[in-house]
């Protein structure tokens, strides 16, 4: 589907960072149409043929049909992505951008940043697939416009919105490993005046799962290793007058998973929280300014714990506070963005007071886009202020429409990724004068959309400095300590060429994307760990009636599991199959075959994945 909004619905989306979708009709997720709305892009709503930045769009209706078990599971098809995962659905994962590390892409949800400050990574484990409505994936330095960590992109995830009317749905499905999933959401909108918008969903899902490591590795137990995941979320908005809303929204997940740590008969656990929550104000002062007002928190607590009672328990807890203030100005075809953003980071953890730290950083940035006749320019300006002292970056990019749908852009940009608490905090590893990493891009594209072909081509180069890895042994001995820390000691080239196109030919779709890539640690030439050299993901389906079949063949190199690329792990192809049938006008029944031809292969070192394995849901929806 594509999503439409008004002016006026657009701007008021701005507090959120979201735009109100409307239904129309089918997109693809790959080569993005130009009449798409893209938010996370310029932190406002635009047409994807007035965005510069490569951008993917993955909509309701390919999350729906996915099957998939886990958020990274769709991601991971979708071009530039690469994931790495320690077992099945619900274990910890790692969601790789263009080739930059997990911690150097930004994730928000529903315009929350969510992540631990420890690990500097999301936990895409714990995010509910079913509460998605949509998620946008931009490529490529946007510190400018989201601050530190934003080196390889931003991933923003969408939930459900309130639309005029009364919508309701309900889905349960089962698959392998005694996989059992079901969901219900409600969301509507009154009209007039002082109109109001609701949605509120949840949802559980729970498998038994599989061995999460092979044998002979660390920790090795032949024993299934499943998961249990819930979650509810809702969202309510108020029009206080014309041009005036105020609304809040919330998200709470819960996710306990299985892992290996020895043969035994005791079980040991993960137990995953992530919460979002967030009110904002939403101001329409003149025809041309709108000023939006957001105070939001996420909460990401991680517990491992055993039923030994011996083996104890331990907690690592991360907070996040923002308040942000936007303000976007028309002036005339273009559009001036001012914000400031105030972040406080708070730690707490049982394994070590060291950790127990907070962190605040104000954030002033300032972005211009201007539009003239087939010219499209953006520049924009940052400076984040935290305990590392003020980093200053910013971008710009240029597009030239040449008319019948082709367009050319190049853009420049620099960024920087902020230090974990684990790298300047940790006991014995983490050295407190490290400084942020940085990062320089540029890159050119061209794109073409004649609504019956999409195509998209992508070339970029990003060079990091002051990387952060653990030196062995330590440069900063003045502690006495020996062996490896966390220290400012490499460099690494991220280049690549990335290709997406789609098309239709009667009732058969196709689409695809192909990435070569050359992740790159410039002092040791050898390619960074699970990062393959070229990766691809192509997607056939054909609809007929009430009747929708598709395939999918998602494709990976070898890459290497460690850092001097001696443990290779082999490349792979998935073959994936799924169908639906729309019963009536309420009911639609969905069947998937992931791995059809079970695939033995890995994304982590004696790490198991997924065979052959099935789903199949019945879904019922009211409009």
């Amino acid at each position: 589907m594509t999503f439409h909004v008004s002016r006026q619905a657009a701007a008021s989306s701005l507090a959120l960072a979201m735009a109100a979708p409307f239904a129309c009709a089918d997109s693809a997720s790959i080569a993005t149409p130009v009449d798409t709305v893209v938010v996370t892009a310029a932190r406002t709503p635009q047409r994807a043929d007035a965005v510069i930045a490569q951008t993917t769009v993955i909509q309701a209706e390919e999350i729906a049909r996915s099957g998939a078990g886990s958020v990274a599971d769709v991601l991971q098809r979708q071009p530039g992505i690469e994931i790495t995962r320690n077992g099945s659905a619900g274990a910890s994962t790692s969601v790789y951008l263009r080739g930059a590390n997990a911690n150097q892409v930004v994730v928000l949800l529903d315009g929350v940043r969510i992540g631990s400050s420890t690990s500097g990574t999301a936990s895409w484990n714990a995010v509910p697939l079913e509460a998605i409505d949509r998620i946008e994936v931009v490529y490529g330095p946007l510190s400018t416009l989201y601050g530190a960590d934003a080196i390889g992109g931003v991933i923003q995830i969408f939930t459900r919105k309130g639309e005029a009317g009364l919508h309701a749905s309900a889905t349960i499905g089962a698959g392998s490993d005694a996989t059992r999933q079901a969901s219900a959401r409600i969301a509507g909108a009154s009209s007039g005046k002082h109109a109001v918008s609701y949605a509120f969903g949840a949802g559980h899902d729970e498998s038994d799962g599989f061995s999460a490591t092979r044998p002979g590795a660390s920790g090795y137990n032949p024993d299934d290793d499943g998961y249990r995941r819930t979650n509810i979320h809702g969202r309510v908005a108020v029009a206080i007058a014309p041009g005036h809303e105020a609304g809040a929204q919330f998200l709470h997940s819960r996710l306990r998973a299985q892992y290996d740590s020895g043969a035994g008969s005791y079980d040991t656990n993960n137990r995953q929280d992530l919460d979002t929550a967030s009110v904002f104000v939403s101001n329409q002062f003149a025809p041309n300014w709108r000023s939006t007002l957001q105070l939001a928190r996420a909460e990401d607590e991680l517990g491992s714990f055993t039923s030994a009672a011996a083996s104890g328990t331990s907690q690592i807890d991360t907070r996040q506070d923002e308040f942000t203030w936007q303000n976007t100005i028309m002036l005339g075809s273009d559009t001036l963005q001012l914000l400031y953003n105030h972040r406080k980071e708070e730690v707490s953890s049982s394994a070590t007071r060291a950790l127990e730290r907070e962190r605040i950083t104000n954030s002033y940035a300032a972005a211009y886009a201007l539009r003239r006749g087939p010219h499209l320019v953006d520049v924009s300006a940052r400076q984040d202020r935290s305990v590392y002292g003020d980093k200053n970056t910013g971008a710009a990019g240029y597009g030239y429409n040449f008319g019948n749908g082709l367009r050319a852009t190049a853009s420049i940009g620099t960024s920087f990724r902020a230090p974990t608490f684990n790298e300047l905090y940790y006991p014995g590893y983490g050295v407190d004068t490290n400084q942020p990493e940085r990062g320089r891009n540029a890159e050119l594209g061209l794109r073409y959309d004649s609504r019956a072909v999409q195509l998209d081509a992508t070339v970029y180069r990003n060079r990091l400095s002051d990387m952060i890895v653990s030196a062995n042994p330590c440069p900063d001995n003045r502690d006495g300590r020996s062996g490896s820390c966390a220290y400012n000691v490499a460099s690494a080239t991220l280049e690549g060429v990335s290709l997406a196109a789609s098309t239709r030919i009667g009732a058969l779709r196709l689409r695809g994307s192909a990435d070569w890539q050359d992740p790159q640690d410039n002092g040791s030439g050898k390619r960074l760990a699970r990062r393959a050299a070229r990766h691809a993901s192509f997607n056939a389906e054909y609809g007929s009636g009430q009747l929708k079949a598709g395939a999918e063949w998602v494709l990976s190199g070898a890459r290497f599991d460690d850092a001097a690329n001696l443990r290779r792990l082999g490349g792979y192809g998935l073959l994936n199959l799924y169908a639906s049938w729309q019963i009536n006008e309420d009911f639609s029944l969905l069947a998937r075959v992931n791995n059809g031809f079970d695939k033995d292969y890995e994304l982590a070192r004696n790490y198991n994945t997924g065979g052959r394995s099935w789903f199949a849901g019945l879904r019922y929806g009211i409009r």
